[in-house]
């Protein structure tokens, strides 16, 4: 039972990013729900709640993961540039990475960016053949990939 149970005080599979030391990536804290703690196949267990500690592999690529905060903190610092303001002050717009993925060429992907940046009084030009260049070669995320 320890102290890993008091961590920001996650409920059943949530997940923590704590650099306990204890091995690369997030972990997955599971708690029994109220009822059931300490329940078992062999009946009740009178020592009260038991936590246990779980973790979870993901299938995603963690130099994908990497590539994709990069160009996230990317495209903020561009839009930040094309708009002329603070991160917070940037209109709200959605460019979904995968969406652009899924597309059948550069054209498209252009063509939706541009559409995205209607609003944008500076020219994106640049901001997209930078963006296509740097979607080049990416897998999607959406879904991690079954082996």
């Amino acid at each position: 039972v320890g102290e890993w149970g008091t961590r920001g005080g996650l409920a059943l599979g949530e997940i923590a990013n704590v650099d306990d030391g204890g091995g690369p990536g997030p972990h997955v804290y599971f708690q029994s729900p109220p009822g059931t703690a300490g329940e078992g196949p062999g009946g009740a267990d009178d020592e009260g709640p038991v936590r246990r500690q779980g973790k979870v592999t993901v299938k995603y690529d963690p130099k994908e993961l990497r590539k994709r905060l990069n160009l996230e903190e990317w495209i903020l610092e561009q839009l930040t540039r094309l708009y002329d303001c603070q991160e917070e002050e940037i209109p709200e717009l959605e460019i979904d990475v995968d969406e652009l993925l899924d597309m059948e060429s550069d054209d498209a992907r252009a063509a939706r960016v541009k559409e995205l940046l209607v609003d944008c009084y500076k020219p994106t030009e640049a901001f997209i053949s930078g963006l296509l260049d740097k979607i080049r070669g990416m897998q999607k995320l959406s879904t991690p990939q079954k082996k």
